[in-house]
């Protein structure tokens, strides 16, 4: 069984990357191997609606034929048994390194029929870790559930499986004073970090070890998607 981790934050020890870790270890703890793949280690672009993905009779139909620092990672995604996402929310969305690689993946999987049916061919346990540094009542009143809904029902359609954690009020500086900051207050941030963080971390453990499990039911069912 293998679980891989897309880390869409460009900082690989921060905050996504530390839940992403604990969500593989996780996984891990039921057997599962794993991998934390960093997109910002890679030099690639997003769809560029070349469609040979939905060419009849092409060898490239179902998948990305476009050649560069994500062939190898979309292959891997290929063959996972679950897949887990995380991004920090820069204006009000995911990281642009993450979307581009949300394109690259999900369409070729995405057929132009009725219903926008699926042909990934099995159900895996896909999730999404987001990172924010605006509280739950924030990003309500912002309506950012409602934009990062829009993926999340295209993961759950072409993965069959979608599971979110939403992560609020994150620690985003090592020292706040350095910076020109009035909205945050660092000494409640830290708080926040000391007392919530490990809640989280706690949360993308057992994320992890809940698609480990769900990944071992699924296994050799291709009749559930």
């Amino acid at each position: 069984m293998k679980i891989i981790a897309i880390n869409g934050s460009p900082r690989k020890n921060k905050n996504t990357a530390t839940l992403l870790k604990k969500a593989l270890e996780g996984a891990e703890s039921y057997g599962a191997e794993t991998e934390l793949i960093h997109l910002y280690d890679l030099d690639y672009k997003g769809c560029v609606s070349c469609f040979a993905c939905k060419l009849k009779n092409g060898k490239s139909y179902g998948k990305c034929a476009y050649k560069d620092g994500l062939t190898l990672v979309l292959e891997k995604a290929a063959d996972a048994d679950a897949i887990i996402f995380g991004s920090p929310i820069y204006f009000e969305s995911v990281t642009g390194n993450m979307r581009s690689f949300m394109e690259r993946l999900m369409f070729p999987y995405q057929t132009y029929t009725t219903g926008y049916k699926s042909i990934f061919g099995r159900k895996i346990p896909t999730g999404f870790i987001y990172t924010m540094n605006v509280t739950e009542e924030q990003m309500n009143e912002l309506g950012y559930a409602q934009g990062l809904r829009f993926s999340e029902v295209d993961l759950e359609r072409i993965f069959g499986y979608f599971e979110p954690l939403v992560v609020n009020d994150t620690y985003q500086f090592d020292d706040y004073s350095k910076y020109v900051i009035t909205v945050f207050d660092g000494d409640k941030k830290a708080q926040v970090k000391e007392e919530q963080f490990p809640e989280y971390c706690n949360k993308a453990f057992n994320l992890g070890l809940r698609f480990a499990q769900q990944a071992e039911s699924y296994n050799g069912n291709t009749d559930n998607i």
